[in-house]
């Protein structure tokens, strides 16, 4: 595999990806905002930057590989000091810095409610997250617009216990459920070497946690290697 770029590496599904990457000998670079995580990444052999995703500047720097061909996986989110979401303009940023260097497989990371899956949100979840995954929507529509082949992977409500191993791509809209971290961490690296997910959009979730009113189809994606990617 092409060595990968990760936004949001500091924790959660950027930390263990980057870490998952790195168990299979892909070369790996993290942009990070603060040291907090730089010494864990660094232990497991990934190249630490510094930036952040509102400058653009910064993000020139963190793109400026030494390698002509390389991926990108953004789980960036949240919101910085100002109030700004960096779920969309963050994530914008990165696609346009991304675009300018020709990368072609790029994995943003948002949540299901997204996109197509808008009209099956509850009342309930569009008060409690409903701003995030609209700005999360409007980064997915930037990357269709930007980077056609680029990959959209929706995980449901996210556990932190270790993975099951069940996790699941699927492209139902209706889709509803649950995901452990590093299962999404798992899915985002097989995508990654998988070119038929190019250009196209899933809810990612634990197949015995999944519910839809439709059947569960669960995208055929690569197997894992001996290496677990």
């Amino acid at each position: 595999m092409r060595p990968v770029l990760i936004f949001g590496a500091s924790r959660g599904v950027g930390f263990l990806l980057a870490r998952l990457l790195r168990q299979s000998g892909i070369p790996v670079f993290a942009m990070l905002r603060s040291e907090a995580a730089r010494a864990d990444l660094e232990a497991a052999g990934v190249h630490v930057l510094f930036g952040d995703a509102f400058s653009v500047s910064e993000l020139d720097r963190a793109c400026a590989l030494p390698q002509a061909a390389f991926d990108v996986v953004s789980t960036l989110g949240g919101r910085g000091d100002d109030g700004r979401f960096v779920d969309d303009e963050g994530n914008i940023n990165v696609i346009d810095r991304a675009a300018a260097r020709d990368v072609r497989r790029f994995i943003l990371v948002t949540s299901i409610g997204c996109g197509d899956m808008a009209p099956y949100r509850s009342e309930r979840a569009i008060a409690a997250f409903g701003a995030a995954v609209d700005a999360k929507t409007r980064a997915e529509q930037h990357l269709k617009r930007t980077i056609p082949s680029g990959t959209a992977i929706r995980p449901g409500g996210l556990r932190s216990e270790p993975a099951t191993g069940r996790g699941i791509l699927t492209t139902d809209p209706e889709m509803h459920g649950f995901i452990h971290r590093a299962d999404v961490a798992d899915l985002i690296a097989r995508a990654l070497r998988d070119d038929r997910t190019a250009g196209r959009a899933f809810a990612a979730v634990d197949a015995d946690q999944a519910r839809s009113i439709n059947l569960v189809t669960p995208f055929p994606l690569v197997a894992r290697g001996n290496g677990h990617v």
